[in-house]
């Protein structure tokens, strides 16, 4: 009788309750970088204005939000420049925004690959994470511009010490973005209106992140119901990215954390649901 052969590779459907599984993501680092390579060549792709799209939008958005909330509604933004203000915010939301609606469809949107050949399931939401990067970085160098230009017309506007908590920020946007698409992915194997109700839901939390406005305002207007706001981890992500960015708006370290911890709890959650599914999603998509 032949002697067993130890395998290279084994593929199992067992799995640890929490199991991101880096040596595997490793391995398929290439297929990785494709699909990241992918989603930044394509997405504009055969359109007018190609990555034009990747400054309109945030400038639009602020200049919407300044001539709504700031010359309408007259919200004050202190000593920060209204539409400057509004752009930082704006920045800040558009990665997590980007990162939850994209991982939010992964099963469904993938169903055809997955169906047909193996590897991490996890690089699909992952890559989505990664590339978004790249419109971040394009939308923070706007942004940087504007500081400049607001600079230099003489506003007393400085970055703080802060500043360099800039890359944990980032990656709190990214796993609450990820945690979220994951789960809400795993649900739309079964329901599919989530993927309908994803749009809707998003715009309805960017109001109750203190996005266009500070959140100072809310406890001065609204103080009976500030918590809703206050204890939303979002809000406490954009309140510091303006402070260390602006040095406007209100940083706590209890806060800091509280978001932190939120944003790792999240996104186990996420990867627990999302490795549940993935062994039996292919026979309910």
């Amino acid at each position: 009788m032949q002697k067993d052969e130890e395998w290279l590779y084994e593929i199992s459907p067992k799995r640890k309750l929490i199991d991101l599984n880096f040596r595997e993501i490793w391995r398929y680092r290439d297929l990785l970088v494709l699909f990241v390579k992918r989603d930044i060549v394509t997405v504009y792709k055969q359109t007018i204005l190609g990555p034009l799209w990747f400054f309109i939008q945030p400038l639009f958005t602020s200049i919407i939000f300044t001539l709504v909330f700031n010359n309408i509604a007259s919200i004050p933004t202190g000593n920060v420049p209204s539409f400057l203000f509004n752009l930082t915010g704006i920045t800040a939301w558009n990665y997590f925004n980007q990162c939850l609606t994209g991982t939010s469809n992964t099963f469904a949107a993938n169903a055809g690959i997955f169906g047909k050949v193996y590897f991490p399931r996890v690089i699909m939401p992952l890559k989505t994470v990664i590339s978004n990067l790249f419109k971040f970085g394009i939308q923070l160098i706007i942004l940087i511009v504007f500081y400049f230009y607001f600079i230099w017309r003489g506003y007393d506007i400085n970055p703080n010490s802060n500043l360099f908590l800039f890359p944990v920020y980032v990656l709190m946007m990214a796993l609450l973005g990820l945690g979220a698409g994951m789960i809400i992915s795993a649900l739309t194997t079964k329901y599919r209106d989530l993927s309908v109700l994803i749009g809707f839901a998003t715009s309805l939390l960017m109001y109750i992140s203190a996005v266009p406005y500070p959140l100072s305002e809310v406890s001065k207007k609204m103080p009976e119901w500030d918590w809703i706001v206050k204890y939303n981890p979002l809000t406490q992500i954009i309140e510091g990215f303006r402070f260390m960015i602006l040095d406007s708006g209100i940083f706590t370290w209890s806060g800091f954390f509280y978001t932190l911890g939120i944003s790792v709890l999240l996104f186990l959650i996420g990867l627990i649901i999302f490795n549940r599914t993935e062994k039996n999603f292919i026979d309910t998509v």
